[in-house]
């Protein structure tokens, strides 16, 4: 019989398959970027290196699938293409939230199939916020940790998801506090993620102050919790939540500012996501000092087509980003968080606004007699 987490999983997936659950009125902030085309690169495309280390894992590009699902029998189907392609690629990916298997043992395998399938694959486990604030500890973290031999754990911070849902956990009180206590106790990473409506500076500050290994800024520009929500009140009849669903679908910081803020505010590790949809999208992420760029929907949408739709969307994604890499001039990675952006309308606004300097990324490797 399945329990109310697991119905409430599979309309998740459902309605991110079938509904138009993607921000309205807000975007990314990348279109707000630009890189500056080199005339003359200097370089030769098939010798771009991709590689990079993060976490002490070697992944052949730092690209990375986001958590989307666990504990429903369709999530075995999509885990298990997600990770073929992911270990075929040499790339890395997370899993949903792992509270419905710690509670229901049975519903290990939804999420024990990554690995399998993944044997060498950079895999991050998943438990949420709220779920700490209730009770979970270091035994639970353990728990979804070594049920799929995961490299690193996530803990998901989705207050927008809980306030608009019917059965939402809206209680954070301590969270901060249990989720240090859980990064300094664990043998693997702990990374800290939002979930569509990003991470401030101001946060960012108190996640460092906890020994966090890595933030995950999951901003706002594509697949919106709040959208999702409305969608399943609409199916419901449940006209309160849908209105308040509909009220709140493009909340949240947009992508790309969420992701300057984090990494002038001192995280470890970084990782983009939310809302990138090609590798140019994590190129400019990558330019701005991520160490990885996460995708989610386009990945979710191949996945149900089988590991080979799969391995073609992360092939086209890496290619990109590697075209982008050779009109700019990088051989490699760290070369191509050298090279100038220039960032420009709201985002620009926003950054100066609360005291951060946009100018800077225009003049990245320019010599004092080249800056203006």
């Amino acid at each position: 019989m399945p329990t109310k987490i697991q119905g409430r999983k599979s309309d998740h997936i459902k309605i991110c398959l079938e509904e138009d659950v993607q921000h309205h009125h807000v975007t990314t902030g990348f279109e707000d970027i630009y890189f500056v085309h080199k005339a003359l690169p200097e370089i030769e495309r098939s010798k771009i290196d991709f590689k990079a280390t993060v976490f002490g894992h070697k992944f052949s590009a730092p690209i990375i699938v986001e958590a989307m699902t666990g504990g429903i029998t369709e999530a075995v189907k999509i885990n298990a293409a997600i990770a073929s392609a992911v270990e075929e690629l040499g790339l890395g990916m997370g899993v949903g939230s792992q509270r419905a298997a710690i509670e229901k043992p049975i519903l290990e395998e939804t999420f024990a199939i990554a690995r399998k399938k993944a044997p060498t694959a950079f895999l991050i486990a998943n438990i949420g916020g709220p779920q700490l604030v209730r009770g979970y500890c270091v035994n639970e973290a353990k728990k979804a940790v070594d049920m799929m031999s995961a490299d690193a754990l996530a803990i998901h911070l989705n207050a927008l998801q809980e306030v608009v849902q019917p059965e939402g956990e809206t209680s954070f009180k301590g969270v901060l506090n249990k989720i240090g206590e859980i990064a300094q106790s664990l043998d693997v990473p702990v990374i800290v993620k939002e979930t569509g409506a990003g991470i401030a500076a101001e946060e960012v500050k108190k996640l460092v102050s906890m020994k966090v290994a890595g933030i995950d800024v999951a901003g706002v520009g594509g697949t919106s919790w709040a959208a999702v929500e409305y969608h399943r009140a609409k199916k419901e009849h449940d006209e309160f939540h849908q209105r308040l669903g509909k009220a709140f679908w493009d909340w949240g910081i947009p992508t790309a500012i969420s992701l300057i803020e984090t990494l002038q505010s001192g995280s470890p590790i970084t990782i983009a996501s939310g809302g990138i949809r090609t590798g140019i999208d994590a190129a400019k992420a990558l330019s701005l000092g991520a160490n990885l760029a996460g995708m989610a929907h386009p990945i979710l949408l191949a996945a149900t087509k089988g590991p080979n739709e799969v391995k073609k969307t992360l092939q086209v994604t890496t290619e990109s980003l590697g075209n982008v890499m050779f009109l700019v001039g990088a051989e490699s990675i760290p070369k191509l968080k050298d090279v100038p952006l220039v960032i420009t309308g709201k985002t620009a606004e926003w950054l100066k606004m609360r005291g951060f300097q946009p100018a800077i990324y225009a003049k990245k490797n320019l010599s004092k007699e080249e800056m203006i």
